[in-house]
């Protein structure tokens, strides 16, 4: 630590006496720029659904999609991340849905880049949306562990990242933790023409006990039951592996980097920021914004300060990004100028 002046000569509240002073030195600045809005989209038209365990959170069809995809833009915030909700019809135990053009995210996507396109799309790569197991990957059905196979999960994974370049997405952002899934991807887009399709790798994503809700938004709990993601997800005890994990998919050409989930894991966003110097991103989860949800609704805290305070942690630790539920409010509180 640098050497400082003594008290009293030295009186570290002075600095703090008033708005400007404290404006004056502050180290970190929240804006909507910061800000990535998840959102939850069903196929049909005019549809929309709550989440329970989200509150304020809806699953919404193409045509409710674009008017939430206007608010997000009218209030600065620069991009989209889809989820898909697929019908039950749609899962298989080979995912072929997640590469169908005519499917549901490509289907989005066009339509978003048709009527806004200075909005960035981010289209999830994964396969546990479309799979009748749940698991993000491809599973032997001989195999009684039910082990998630890698590197024919890449196979698909490559299908449906090229399938989302085709319908104009601007980042496929592969959430799966299969090993070499960045270098497969990249190779599939550059082959097929996609040079400036960005990959945000969810290089450090942990095997956590926060995920619940987004789970039940996207109707991937019940499919999945009792089984877990501990053979692909990162172990919550861990920290080096996840600056090696970004370092391997900084090797294989991924463009942003992902930790997930947030609050917990400020010291991982600091590391991978501080140690690798890369575009880091964080993802606010669902079990995060729902904990929150639930003490305000209890009056236990004041939601909307707690809520910037939270987002502002995630700038403070180092990263360049947040995917948040509370992008829309926040960036809103921001213009009423919390």
């Amino acid at each position: 630590m640098r050497p400082t002046g003594a008290f009293p000569s030295t009186r570290m509240r002075r600095m703090r006496r008033d708005e400007f002073s404290r404006r004056l030195m502050r180290e970190n600045v929240l804006t909507s720029n910061d800000l990535i809005y998840p959102v939850f989209v069903l196929d049909g038209s005019a549809r929309t659904e709550g989440v329970p365990s989200m509150p304020g959170v809806e699953r919404v069809s193409i045509d409710n999609l674009l008017r939430v995809a206007d608010q997000a833009l009218a209030l600065g915030v620069p991009a989209l991340a889809l989820f898909p909700v697929i019908d039950a019809a749609g899962k298989t135990d080979g995912a072929e849905e997640a590469w169908n053009p005519e499917g549901l995210v490509p289907r989005t996507v066009q339509a978003l880049k048709a009527r806004f396109p200075e909005l960035g799309v981010i289209t999830d790569v994964a396969l546990d949306p479309y799979t009748s197991h749940g698991q993000d990957g491809l599973i032997d059905p001989a195999d009684p562990r039910g082990y998630v196979m890698n590197d024919e999960t890449l196979e698909a994974l490559a299908k449906q990242a090229l399938c989302h370049a085709q319908a104009g997405a601007d980042v496929v952002a592969p959430s799966d933790m299969m090993d070499g899934r960045i270098g497969r991807i990249r190779a599939e887009l550059d082959a097929g023409g996609h040079i400036h399709t960005r990959i945000l790798a969810y290089s450090a994503k942990y095997a956590s006990s926060f995920y619940g809700p987004f789970r039940d938004a996207v109707g991937s709990a019940g499919n999945l039951g009792k089984g877990n993601k501990y053979t692909y997800q990162m172990d919550p005890a861990n920290s080096d592996e996840a600056i090696r994990e970004v370092a391997l998919d900084i090797a294989e050409g991924a463009d942003m980097f992902m930790v997930k989930p947030g609050m917990p894991y400020l010291d991982i966003v600091r590391r991978v920021k501080r140690e690798l110097e890369v575009p880091t991103y964080v993802y606010q989860v669902s079990g995060e914004y729902a904990m929150l949800k639930a003490a305000a609704a209890n009056g236990w805290l004041d939601e909307r300060a707690c809520a910037m305070e939270a987002l502002l942690s995630f700038k403070r630790a180092g990263a360049d990004g947040i995917l948040t539920y509370y992008a829309l409010d926040a960036a809103r509180w921001l213009k009423d100028g919390d």
